[in-house]
Formats: structure tokens, sequence, C-alpha cells
């Protein structure tokens, strides 16, 4: 048989799939080129040619001794006898998987670039160099190596005018088997270069749980703190990267106590790595913060290199900005937002003792605003507070810009932001966006007025689910049930009328003026702030009130907090101790109180279990709170009858 590739053999292949057996196959000879070894498991990687098209492939193990031995070498022919057609993820393309073949030829001397299948011209060729080359005492050095004889006049006519072929000549080229081809690739090298040059890089959209050995070639965009945890199995560190590869996608990799320690100082932010040997599991959604079915864990074992000649062809950190009108329907919601904003204030640095360990750690809060006239007050916390945060309160005269990336959103004065772990703070970005922003502030943004996005929350239920108007509940729904809230605390919104306030009542606390901790008399004078660690000659009052309110079906206390008691009772709580001191015929005091009742509220409920004496009690505390807006009402209420006629 003529030692031929097959015309159109790529065509037939893709026609076919998958053959059942090897007896479906029909006879498909191709060329071999760009032979390389994938690094693991005696597989070679290679890319099937016919003449006019080609397909990227890899080869069985057990052909690596003939391999190995030059049977089969780049530019040489084989036939396939058994294969199957993969697909790619997110590409039109295929990946040819060679279940089973035979060598047919050594290397040609040239790669084949015709829709012509004979090669008789071309394999006639090779034989009258290889005889010219014997005649002039030339070596062939080892089995699977051979040395292309320099280009004669004679043989380059020949190759011009060849029938129906087409021989691309490759300067001074030299076929040669595999195992010189891994040789010399292992030779001299960096291990990173080691491993792009013998490993195939995948593209992370590719990996699942169920594969083998694999490599990728990602940025490190985000780089989460060591963070110490202790469970029945005893203590244990970890920590978090969010890795992004060159298409942009993003997965979150975890490493835990030996490994942690082992790359915690290795993986630095911005710096591009190979990184292989690690696993892979479906993704915790309660914990997620890439958009990625998988994550990954690195052990011990994971090889990490760090590949700094290539950095500049995977992407820097990527945001999804989230407007700030638009935050509300993210409140108290499992999934991270990016937002980007003028920073408008900076406050000092607060000390918090965390409840869990009784450890401090550094906040500072930052109100920032963008093109909505919208603002958001963000609380940066640990390293970011000390050192972004720093770096924004000395420029805060120049209202910086500032784009933040992983945050998650609270109910805290209606909507907050807060950093996490793995949180990534860029101060005046090149950014398009940042750009826009720019030109918008320095043009109309600085003097215009701006408002709270907690203030908007009363928006109509079209902007979210998590409005004033979603989980509409009566009095009686908490009052019913009072083990509502037994596992964890249940969300609900009310309207309802503050029908009635103790004036007797305990109405604020004494509250450090940089902190809000509660302070007490320092010996001598002044006041002593526990979180702080320090004196000060004032303090300043914030409420903790219980009120009564009503609805149609029943009344209840709610606990207020500061923010949400002032929207009640219509002034400051230093305010109404001014009026509660006062001492005349008409009391002032109680009459502000009794202003404040049976005035509508629409009222975001938080229902939790708590001990009192050893019995567990239900306590509703006010996460949230807005004037009526009586046409959202009313068009609330008509969307409530239209869905009631429809049920029925």
């Amino acid at each position: 048989m003529a030692k031929t590739v097959t015309p159109g053999a790529i065509s037939i292949m893709r026609s076919m799939p998958s053959p059942d057996s090897s007896g479906d196959v029909p006879d498909i000879v191709v060329q071999v080129l760009d032979l390389k070894s994938t690094g693991s498991r005696n597989r070679f990687m290679f890319t099937a040619n016919d003449g006019k098209m080609k397909l990227k492939g890899i080869l069985p193990s057990n052909v690596e001794s003939e391999i190995l031995s030059g049977s089969i070498q780049n530019l040489g022919l084989i036939r396939i006898l058994h294969y199957t057609l993969n697909d790619i993820p997110n590409k039109s393309d295929k990946y040819l998987v060679v279940n089973k073949c035979e060598a047919v030829s050594p290397a040609l001397e040239m790669e084949i670039g015709s829709d012509a299948g004979d090669l008789d011209s071309g394999i006639m060729l090779k034989k009258l160099k290889q005889e010219n080359e014997a005649n002039s005492d030339g070596k062939i050095e080892e089995s699977g190596i051979l040395l292309k004889p320099k280009q004669e006049v004679e043989v380059e006519n020949q190759a011009k005018t060849g029938a129906g072929v087409l021989l691309k000549p490759k300067q001074e080229m030299v076929a040669k088997s595999a195992a010189q081809i891994v040789h010399e690739q292992n030779r001299n090298m960096a291990p990173a270069a080691r491993l792009a040059m013998t490993r195939r890089v995948h593209p992370l959209v590719s990996l699942n749980p169920y594969q083998g050995s694999w490599t990728i070639k990602v940025r490190v965009t985000s780089k989460g703190n060591m963070r110490t945890y202790r469970n029945a199995r005893g203590e244990g560190c970890v920590f978090n990267v969010e890795l992004t590869d060159e298409d942009g996608t993003q997965i979150q990799a975890t490493m835990f106590n030996d490994a942690a320690r082992k790359f915690y100082d290795k993986l630095e932010m911005g710096k591009v790595y190979y990184i292989s040997r690690g696993t892979l599991k479906v993704a915790n959604k309660q914990f997620k913060t890439v958009q990625n079915d998988y994550e990954m864990t690195l052990n011990e074992n994971s090889e990490v290199e760090e590949a700094s000649s290539e950095a500049s062809f995977v992407p820097e950190t990527k945001f999804n900005f989230v407007p700030i009108d638009m935050l509300g329907p993210h409140v108290n919601g499992k999934e991270l937002i990016d937002v980007i904003g003028v920073v408008q204030s900076v406050s000092p640095t607060m000390s918090i003792r965390r409840k869990s360990n009784n450890d401090i750690i550094p906040k500072r809060d930052i109100t920032i605003a963008d093109e909505t006239k919208k603002t958001v007050v963000v609380s940066l916390w640990n390293d970011l507070a000390t050192t972004v945060g720093q770096e924004l309160l000395d420029s805060s005269d120049q209202s910086p810009i500032v784009a933040i990336k992983s945050l998650r959103v609270g109910d805290f004065q209606g909507v907050s932001l807060s950093t996490i772990s793995r949180s990534v703070v860029k101060v005046n970005p090149e950014t398009p966006e940042a750009g826009k922003l720019r030109s918008w502030f320095d043009s109309e943004g600085k003097g215009s007025s701006m408002d709270s996005v907690g203030s908007g929350i009363t928006a109509s239920s079209r902007n979210g689910s998590r409005s004033m108007y979603s989980d509409r509940v009566f009095l009686s729904h908490f009052t019913s049930n009072p083990s509502l809230g037994d596992d964890k605390p249940a969300f609900f919104s009310v309207r309802a009328y503050v029908s009635f306030i103790k004036p007797d009542q305990t109405m604020w606390y004494r509250a450090c003026k940089t902190c809000n901790k509660k302070v007490t008399e320092a010996i001598g004078s002044g006041y002593w702030c526990e979180g702080c660690q320090k004196n000060d000659e004032g303090c300043s009052l914030r409420y903790i009130m219980v009120a009564k309110v009503s609805d149609p079906s029943g009344e209840a206390w709610l606990s207020t907090f500061n923010e949400e008691a002032e929207q009640i009772i219509g002034c400051p709580a230093d305010e109404l101790n001014q009026l509660r001191s006062q001492e005349n015929e008409e009391n002032p005091y109680q009459l502000k109180l009794k202003q404040a009742t049976w005035v509508p509220h629409l009222f975001r409920v938080s229902a939790a279990q708590h001990e009192y004496m050893g019995e567990k009690r239900q306590r509703l505390t006010v996460r949230g709170i807005a004037p009526v807006d009586f046409a959202a009402e009313s068009r609330f209420l008509l969307e409530e009858i239209t869905k009631e006629k429809a049920s029925q």
C-alpha cells in the first residue's frame, strides 16, 4: 500500500465522531505534527494533518515505546484504527482522542500542505535525498532522527513543479523522536518554562471534578487573609485566592493547614502562575465568590510555579459594577457585588472587638456616591482599614474614586456594604467607568445633593424582592408563630402605626463618639471606652428604645436602634434628652413622644429567638424604616388585588 495520507481524513472523522468499533472506521492515514509529551501518564499530544485540514489530538499511552524508539515521529504518518472526537467547552472545534493507531511511515521531509492525498512524489523525494546523503558519506545518527540535507536547486525545482502536491519547506528542519524532544524541552529550562513547554494548559472553563491531571495558567486576582479555625478535629488555618485565566474565567482556590502555610507567601496578588495537581468539587453556593460551578482545593503536593515572563497575557481584575441605587435587591443576599464610587467622607479608624474570639480588629467607614446621586457606607476591615483606608483619608479632599470587588451587602441603615477577606480595593483605577464617573462628578456631581440609598428602600416591588413591599405580612404573623426565627432570623415587611412609646423606659445609652460603643464614667472625669481603650471628655447619646406598633391584625413590641428610632421620634437622642430635662407645664418630652405616635411607617422586621432568664423568647427588631409612599402603596395594593382575583 502506498504511504499516503487519506484525502479528507479530518472531514471523515468529523462526520463519524464516535465509531462503535474498529471495524466501522475507514482507512484513515494522517501526518503527525507538533508531537510533544503531556507531562503525565505517558500521554502525547499531536496535531493530525491531512494536507488540507488539521485537528488537535492525543495519542494512546500504549504507543509510548514506538514514540520513544522513533517509529512514530513528527512529520511521520500514522493509521488511526479507532478514535473518538470530544467537544471543547465554549468552542465549536473538536478534540481527537486516538484509542488505537499504528505507524505507517517515519518522518517526511516537509509538512504536507495540499488537498491531494498522493504523496508518492514526496516519498520519492525523501528517498532521493537519503541516497544523495549516503553517497556523500552522510550519516544518520540514531533511529528515529532524520537530519534534513541542505536544499539543492534540483530538489527545489522538483518541489515547486510537483503535480498536485505543494510541499512547505521548513528551513533546516530536524525531525526528531519524542524522546529527544522531551529531553531538549526539559534541559536548561526553569520549572515554569518546562510546564509551559511540556504540558497542555487547560482553560478554567474546561475543568471538572472527573478530569485526570491538568495544568492551568492563571493570575491571582484576589487573595484573602490567613484565617484560623477550630472544630472537632482541632485547630487549623485556611486562606482563599481567586484565580483568573486569559479568557477571564475565574475560580476560587482554597488551601488548608500545610498547604496554606506553603503557598500563602508564594501566591502574590497580580502575579501569574502555572498550577497543577489540585482537586475540584462542586462549589458551595453559600460561600461562592466567583461565577463558577466548581471550586478548587490545593494540597501540599500541588505544584505552583510562577510564570513571570507571561504575566501580560492574563487579564487584570475584572469588575461587574452594580449601581448604588440598585443595591436593594442584594441586601442580605449570598452573592457578592462590585461597586465604584466617588469618596464623599472617610471616618477615623475604629477598633472593634470580635465576639467569636474577643480579638480587636480595625474598621473604617467610607461613604461613596455615584451617578445615581445615591450614597452608601462601605466598611473597610482589617488591613484594608489601615492601609487603603488611610490613603483615602489622606486624599479625601481630592474626592478619589474607588473600585471595590467582592463586597457583602447588609441591611444596616437600610443598605450597607462590608469588605471581606478577599475584597480588592483600587484607588483611582484607570478604567472607562472611573473616567466617566470622574467627568460626571467634576461637571455636576460635586454640587448635587445626595441621598442615602437606604432611604430609597421604599421603592416599588419592581426594584427587587428585598424592598419594603416584599414579604409583606401582618403583625399577627409574628404573634401567632412564637417559634418564628428559631433556626435563623426571619425577615418580613410590615405596614403599621406606632401606637405607644413608654416615656419611662431606657431610651438611649451613652456612646463613644468614635466607635459608638457603650462608655462608662471614668475615674475623675470623662468617659472610658472599652473598645477604643481611651478616655474622652464627652460622649453622645444613641437610641435603644422599644415601641408598640399596631395594624389591623393586632399589635406587637418592636426593638429599635439609633437610626430607626431617630426616624420615628423625629430628632436625635441628645435633643430629646434636652427636652426631658426641661421642667414646665407642657412637658415637651412627653409631647414629642406623643407626636411620634399614630404615624404610619413601613418596617423591615427581623424575628429571632433569644434567652431571657432561661426561657426562649421571640424578639422583633426593626432593620429598616421608611415613611409610607401612598402612590407606591396604592400600586402595591392594586397588584395584590389583581393577584387575588387571578387565583380565584
